[in-house]
């Protein structure tokens, strides 16, 4: 099946809606898609009434419908209405909770071309409203897990067009950031960091 964005161009699936393949389980549920860890984490959060956590769907438009059997029916072609923002939002203890997941292959830096210009500007404008805001990020040939604070990837993001970095330096995410460690339930406890952010607030 074909899915087209609203300008025509053919979407590609990225690698962190794609899930792996992996003849290794490390730990718990280690082994799956960053995306499949942390909607595991949400499904634990939810049955145990601690936060309410979901991933956003993306609006898409179905142009052409085949219909080979009478009881089936195959889509053939379809584009996205709108472009997405962030990847989950939610509610947790009195505060909403709004969050990208990214991968990397770097091993030094997290580069900013992951990130699109509608996406920081809705994260920004979350934060403006009191809301918390942050990204996950996968070192994936590292095998590191980071909770990133949104605060920090503004100023990257907003420095780079005054020839500023193209990346977010992996020291800064570990100094500014928390390091995540894989469990059993939930799979990624990142809720555990999101208390130290609500700290500061």
């Amino acid at each position: 099946m074909s899915i087209n964005y609203p300008n025509g161009k053919i979407y590609e699936q990225s690698p962190l809606n794609t899930p792996k393949k992996s003849n290794l389980l490390l730990f718990g549920k280690r082994g799956m898609s960053l995306e499949d860890d942390i909607n595991a984490s949400n499904t634990f959060y939810l049955a145990n009434n601690v936060a309410v956590i979901h991933k956003k769907p993306t609006p898409i438009k179905i142009v052409k419908v085949d219909y080979p059997k009478r009881s089936a029916a195959v889509i053939k072609e379809a584009y996205f209405q709108t472009a997405s923002t962030t990847d989950y939002n939610g509610i947790y203890n009195g505060h909403y909770l709004d969050f990208e997941a990214k991968e990397t292959k770097n091993k030094t830096s997290f580069p900013l071309s992951n990130f699109h210009e509608h996406q920081i500007e809705h994260m920004k404008a979350c934060v403006l409203q009191k809301g918390i805001s942050f990204v996950i990020i996968k070192f994936a040939t590292l095998d590191k897990l980071y909770l990133l604070p949104s605060k920090t990837l503004f100023t990257y993001w907003d420095q780079q067009n005054k020839d500023g970095r193209k990346s977010i330096p992996l020291k800064t995410i570990q100094t500014e950031g928390f390091e995540l460690q894989y469990t059993l339930n939930p799979v990624i406890p990142y809720l555990k960091y999101v208390d130290k952010m609500i700290e500061h607030l």
